[in-house]
């Protein structure tokens, strides 16, 4: 399976000429492409799909996404995160390249 997936802005910087930012999808944290949505800021919801944020969302559509991702169970998987039953609860961070490709 392969969504989109909303997630919270919580830091934008340019990286070499392209505009990147830092998303906390429930807890998880990727790095993410900016380059469809330039004027996307911090506060702000962004679906993404493979490492680029595709559209801006308000906030009661994600957190209604999210949750429902969360219901099903699907959201580490859509996010590409192994759930590691011996690790904490803290955020994970994954980096994922203008290519979608996780590094």
């Amino acid at each position: 399976m392969c969504l989109a997936v909303p997630g919270k802005v919580i830091e934008v910087r340019d990286d070499r000429g392209t505009r990147m930012a830092t998303v906390n999808f429930d807890g998880i944290l990727k790095e993410i492409c900016l380059a469809y949505l330039p004027d996307i800021g911090v506060g702000e919801y962004v679906i993404v799909h493979v490492g680029f944020a595709i559209s801006r969302l308000d906030e009661e559509s994600a957190m209604e996404t999210l949750a429902m991702f969360r219901e099903l169970g699907i959201l580490e998987e859509e996010l590409g995160v192994e759930s590691d039953p011996g690790a904490d609860s803290g955020s994970a961070t994954e980096t994922v390249s203008a290519t979608g490709a996780n590094s």
